[in-house]
């Protein structure tokens, strides 16, 4: 599968740059019986419906003029935004996303718990503190980048 996500980055990575779009994330996944290559991409102030369109288009034909064809099953291409909850994955995602409310997934609890949602208030190469509202009060935690399993935007209700 990585090679598979590798070979789409190289190929879809020029076309993004031409068109100064950003590459979230390529994924390449089976649910039941179907095989789905994903590609999230964003630009400043949003994608919309004809971006992904031009992206797919010119990386479908870049797909089918490679020999050895480099996915030999029978996929479903799918190209899309990230969406409003997007995944925090790169050091430039967690950097545009200070000041912004958002969801963390940790790999062992603090407090009890292992999912907490709030403000993003600093970050650096270990750690991100995090402004929660618990009922009436706030408070800081501060999580090692280490115990963080995922993390994205949130949107808070």
């Amino acid at each position: 599968m990585s090679s598979v996500v590798e070979t789409v980055t190289e190929l879809v990575t020029p076309i993004l740059e031409k068109q100064n779009f950003e590459l979230v994330e390529v994924e390449f996944v089976k649910e039941g019986r179907d095989w789905f290559l994903r590609v999230f991409i964003d630009k400043e102030g949003g994608i919309d419906i004809l971006d992904c369109a031009l992206v797919s288009e010119q990386l479908d034909e870049k797909l089918d003029a490679m020999d050895p064809d480099p996915i030999p099953q029978a996929y479903f291409l799918e190209v899309s935004s990230p969406g409003a909850e997007r995944p925090l994955k790169k050091e430039s995602d967690y950097e545009k996303a200070v000041g912004e409310y958002i969801h963390v997934s940790l790999y062992q609890t603090i407090d009890g718990e292992k999912q907490f949602e709030g403000i993003l208030k600093t970050i650096d190469k270990d750690q991100l503190i995090l402004t929660v509202k618990i009922k009436t009060r706030v408070k800081d935690y501060t999580f090692e980048r280490k115990n963080i399993a995922k993390a994205r935007l949130a949107i808070q209700f």
